[in-house]
C-alpha cells in the first residue's frame, strides 16, 4: 500500500454538532469527496453502519473506508465496557476493508463541551489514570492484531493526550507493537507543539495521518477568549490545507523521506454554511497536489 488520499465527513455534518451540516445528505457528501478527488473516507454519523450497504454507496463513487473515530473511556470506566464497544467497531472497519482504528481516550474529555476553555480547562491524568489508559490500550491494540488491524491513538484538543509531553508520557509507555499513532497537524499546531519535530520523533510509530490547517487569526481569538472547543471550531479555527498558517511542504518532505505508506485524511471541521465543504475538498485535493505531486 501507498500513500492515499482520504477525506473526513466532518466538513460536510459535524459529528459533535450535528446542527451544523443537518442539511446536506450523506450522498452529497460521499458524491462530492469523490468529484474532488480522493478515493477514501472515514465514518460519518449519517453513513449505513451495515458494511454491505455502506458499500453498495461507496464502491460506485471509487471510494474506501480509511478508518474511524472510536471514543475510549479507559480512565473513567470499567475496561469491559470500551472493550465491548471497541469490538463492535473493529468488527465493522475489518468488514470495509480498513486496517486502522481511530482511537481518543475520552474520559474528562472536554472536546465536546460548549462553555468550558479548551486551553485552560483540558482535564490532567493522574498516575493512575495514566496507567490504567496504557494498560487498556495495550488490550485493545492486542483486539486489534487479530484481525491484523492497528489501534492509531488520536492526540486531541480538550483531552488528557494533547500535547508533545503527553504523548511522549503515552508513547513510553506503550509497546509499538500494540499501540500506534495518528498524526494531526491541525491538533499539533492548535495546542502550540512542533508538527515537524513531533513526526521525526515518531515516524516510526506513525500509521495514519489528518492534514488539517489552522487560521492564525482565530487560534489567537480562541485563546484570548478562553472559549470551546466546539467554539472555536464554529468560528473557523480549523480548515482544509493550503487555507491557513501551516506549511505543509516541510512535514510532506518528511512523511515521503520516511517510506510512509497508508492513509493522509484531510479533516477539516467547519461550519458548511460559512465554508462551502465541496469548494474546501477541492482546494485542499489541488494544494495537495501541488505540495506532494499525490
Amino acid at each position: 500500500m501507498s500513500i492515499t488520499l482520504g477525506i473526513a465527513p466532518i466538513a460536510w455534518t459535524n459529528d459533535d454538532m450535528p446542527e451544523l451540516g443537518a442539511e446536506n445528505s450523506f450522498e452529497q457528501c460521499i458524491s462530492e469527496m469523490a468529484l474532488s478527488g480522493f478515493t477514501g473516507t472515514e465514518i460519518g454519523n449519517k453513513y449505513p453502519r451495515e458494511p454491505q450497504v455502506l458499500k453498495s454507496y461507496l464502491e460506485p463513487r471509487g471510494l474506501c473506508v480509511a478508518s474511524a473515530w472510536f471514543s475510549a473511556l479507559l480512565t473513567t470506566k470499567p475496561y469491559a465496557e470500551t472493550e465491548a464497544a471497541f469490538m463492535k467497531h473493529r468488527d465493522f472497519l475489518h468488514a470495509m476493508g480498513a486496517k486502522v482504528i481511530v482511537v481518543s481516550e475520552q474520559g474528562q474529555s472536554v472536546q465536546g463541551q460548549m462553555d468550558t476553555p479548551v486551553i485552560d480547562k483540558k482535564p490532567v491524568f493522574t498516575d493512575e489514570e495514566w496507567n490504567r489508559l496504557a494498560e487498556g490500550l495495550e488490550k485493545l491494540g492486542a483486539l486489534a492484531r487479530e484481525k491484523d488491524m492497528r489501534i492509531v491513538y488520536h492526540h486531541h484538543m480538550g483531552t488528557g493526550v494533547q500535547t508533545t509531553a503527553e504523548i511522549d508520557r503515552l508513547m513510553q509507555n506503550t509497546d509499538p507493537e500494540k499501540v500506534s499513532l495518528l498524526f494531526d497537524t491541525g491538533h499539533l499546531v492548535f495546542s502550540g507543539e512542533d508538527p515537524v519535530a513531533l513526526f521525526k520523533k515518531y515516524q516510526d510509530r506513525i500509521f495514519h495521518i489528518h492534514f488539517k490547517d489552522i487560521r492564525e487569526d482565530v487560534l489567537k481569538q480562541v485563546k484570548v477568549e478562553k472559549q470551546s472547543f466546539l467554539q472555536g471550531v464554529k468560528n473557523g479555527v480549523f480548515t482544509v490545507p493550503g487555507d491557513g498558517m501551516i506549511d505543509f511542504r516541510p512535514i510532506w518532505e518528511l512523511i515521503d523521506a520516511s517510506g510512509y505508506e497508508g492513509w493522509i485524511v484531510v479533516e477539516a471541521e467547519q461550519d458548511p454554511a460559512k465554508a462551502n465543504p465541496f469548494l474546501y475538498a477541492q482546494k485542499a485535493r489541488n494544494y495537495i497536489r501541488e505540495v506532494t505531486n499525490l
